[in-house]
Parts: C-alpha cells; structure tokens; sequence
C-alpha cells in the first residue's frame, strides 16, 4: 500500500467507526482462506462487517473515536468486525469461535464501553434488534386486542340473550 491508499483505507474506516455502535476484535491466527470466507459469509447474512486491517492503520483510525478503547487489543494478526446491531455481531463471532479454535475473540467496546470476550458472550447472549421490535410490537398490539375482545363481549352476551329471548318466544307460540 502506497500512502494515498493508507490515508483513504484510515479514513474510510473512520467513517465507519463514526457510523457503528459496537466494534468486535479478534485473533484470526492460522484461519485458513475457507475459514475466512465462511466467517465473512455469515457476517455478511447478520448484517455485519468483518475485515482484516493492518493494526497500525487501525490504531490510527481508532485515534479520536469513541472506540479508542479497543486499541491495546490490535497486537498480533487480529480482526475487526462491526455492525449497527451489536447483538448480531457478537452472536456470529461466538458461534463462529464455538466451531472454530482458531479464531479466538480478544474484546470490543460497545461505544466508550470496552467488554472483554466474557462480556462479548454475554452481549451475544441478548436476544436480536429484530426479536426485540417483534415482542415489543406484540407487548403493544396485546392491550388492543384485550381491549376490543372486552368491547364485544357485552355486545355478544346482549346478543345470545335476545336469541334465548326469541327462541323461547318461539317455542311459546308454538305450543299455544
């Protein structure tokens, strides 16, 4: 890498780093190009960003971030991944490190709060963004529909006793 690509690669994952929430660092020592490529693939699918980046040129990145945290973690060939949902990073990575020893998760930092990989296990642990917003949608359609169910019932017991009303009528003027 020439100087102009060093400064574009730095600041380009500036701006990245402006726009997550949550960075991941890891130890990718001795992962083979298929290991990688799957990890990618399943970040990808989760919606997150994995890449190797030389550690200097990430340490010069992080320079002025909220994620200055997570720079003694850069020694050695490590990796970073990032995502919007720091839930779906986390879970992948974990999975991933569960199947591969290989790939061993050193921490991140979930804005200026820096987790070490116990506490990268725990995040993973947290259901998803998506899974939040669907019980939270149920939690609030919930009352709605209790609400609307206790409306009709007076409605259909008013109704079942007309008809007892009108069938016993009916039964009256028969026999008569």
């Amino acid at each position: 890498m020439d100087r102009t690509e060093k400064r574009e690669f730095i600041a380009q994952l500036s701006e990245v780093f402006a726009d997550t929430s949550f960075v991941l660092v890891a130890q990718n020592k001795g992962l083979t190009v298929a290991d990688v490529s799957e990890l990618r693939r399943r970040m990808r699918a989760a919606g997150a960003t994995y890449k190797v980046a030389k550690n200097r040129l990430a340490m010069l990145a992080l320079d002025g971030t909220r994620f200055q945290t997570v720079s003694p973690l850069l020694k050695g060939p490590t990796a970073l991944a990032w995502s919007k949902d720091p839930v779906a990073v986390a879970k992948t990575a974990v999975d991933f490190a569960r199947g591969n020893d290989k790939f061993v998760i050193l921490g991140g930092a979930l804005g200026t709060q820096a987790l070490n990989p116990d506490g990268i296990k725990a995040l993973s642990e947290l259901p998803s963004l998506e899974t939040l917003r669907a019980q939270l949608l149920g939690l609030i359609q919930t009352p709605a529909t209790r609400i609307a169910g206790v409306l009709q019932a007076p409605g259909s017991q008013l109704a079942r006793v007309f008809s007892a009303f009108a069938k016993k009528d009916e039964g009256g003027a028969e026999a008569a």
